[in-house]
């Protein structure tokens, strides 16, 4: 509950917001909040987005009144309201088939993202941090609407195709063996999407994968706290130069894999690998307040990683680790080979960190030191020479308290 105005900051999306099709503005939304400035400034930015069919409801119970009496295409739900809140209106609405269809974006102030990842387990499109950005707002209104405009889709295709299996059986010899070769044409097509939709799911982040399936053609979203971690594998240019590189690239799929798995570990997000560097970042998609603590014990656990795979190969490989902490822009660049990337003074520092680092060690910087001071185990390493940066203090992350 929040009487928070809206946020009028720049737009990082400079699409004009007319763009949302012409199809999606007779929609039918429910504006769910007990705070009556916070109902009135979406429904001002929704009628601003060209939508007029707007209906508002002030607690949970007269919610679900609205959606059992009226049919509607999208709910903007307040995550907590006196009688009820999200996880409870969205349980409720569950029960009915004919509302579970009805697609909810959860709006949630930042104490309360927990609660709201759980709507998002209980059924809900995805949410908004309380003050949403106007521009923010708008792609996600206009992404669920046309999720919502694909399934019922699917389901007319559905109905399709049963009326044509009827027809099929009513065929003679001949027109069913067209009908049996149409129909291995289209389950070839149908494998032929899920690689795709696999090989996406595989190099985005699945909110992003899901957003780019829907239609969204450009994908910018500011982050105000992250955590960028670079780490680079010293002594692997050494090792190359007396290693096959079939064994090479075996040995740096073994070890990258074995990253892959700490990264889903700890829910953090790996953006990218640049030869023998690998990069992550902790804090989005999904806003976390522990950004900072999940990324130091991922690196941790690869340098611990690292070690029994040394023993087990008998290699000498360390890890230069580096991390830091601030805000980012993170977005999807390229139409043919996508790329989920970030940018910012933050992803500089950050591998400043990692080449001004040691072999075997996480140096990090004075930020993301003041966000893991009270849970891990720090060496202060003193004022540093960083290019671009000058001197700045940094520190050495050691282990767990």
């Amino acid at each position: 509950m929040s009487s928070q105005s809206f946020s009028d900051s720049p737009s990082l999306d400079s699409t004009d917001p007319d763009e949302v099709a012409a199809s999606l503005k007779d929609s039918e939304i429910l504006v769910a909040d007990d705070c009556g400035a916070t109902r009135a400034a979406l429904k001002k930015h929704l009628q601003d987005l060209g939508f007029t069919n707007i209906t508002e409801a002030s607690n949970g119970q007269g919610t679900i009144e609205e959606l059992l009496e009226n049919p509607y295409d999208l709910i903007l739900l307040d995550i907590k309201m006196p009688d009820m809140n999200g996880v409870e209106i969205l349980e409720t609405k569950n029960e009915h088939p004919k509302l579970k269809e009805v697609p909810t974006i959860v709006i949630s102030t930042s104490e309360h993202v927990d609660l709201a990842l759980k709507c998002i387990d209980t059924g809900a499109e995805d949410f908004l941090v309380k003050p949403p950005n106007k521009t923010i707002l708008r792609a996600r209104v206009k992404t669920s609407l046309e999720k919502k405009r694909l399934r019922e889709m699917g389901r007319a295709q559905t109905q399709v195709n049963h009326a044509l299996e009827l027809a099929r059986n009513s065929l003679g010899d001949m027109d069913r063996l067209l009908f049996e070769r149409l129909e291995e044409k289209k389950e070839l097509v149908e494998i032929e999407k899920e690689k795709t939709e696999g090989l996406l799911m595989n190099v985005l982040p699945e909110t992003i994968a899901g957003r780019l399936k829907a239609g969204e053609k450009t994908i910018a979203n500011s982050h105000q706290a992250v955590s960028v971690m670079f780490a680079d594998l010293c002594g692997f240019t050494a090792l190359s130069r007396k290693t096959s590189p079939a064994d090479l690239v075996t040995m740096l799929n073994g070890i990258f894999t074995a990253f892959d798995e700490i990264v889903k570990k700890h829910r953090v997000e790996k953006i990218k690998t640049i030869g023998d560097c690998y990069m992550l970042v902790g804090g989005l998609p999904y806003h976390r307040d522990d950004h900072a603590r999940a990324v130091a014990d991922a690196a941790l656990e690869m340098i611990e990683i690292l070690e029994r795979i040394n023993k087990k190969n008998s290699t000498d490989l360390a890890m230069r680790i580096g991390i830091h902490s601030g805000p980012v822009v993170a977005g999807v660049i390229g139409k043919i080979k996508l790329t989920y990337d970030l940018w910012g003074d933050t992803v500089n520092v950050a591998s400043r960190m990692e080449s001004t680092g040691m072999p075997g060690k996480i140096h990090i910087s004075e930020q993301t030191r003041n966000e893991l001071a009270s849970r891990f185990e720090l060496e202060e390493r003193g004022m540093i020479e960083c290019k671009g940066l000058g001197l700045v203090k940094t520190f050495f992350l050691k282990a767990r308290r």
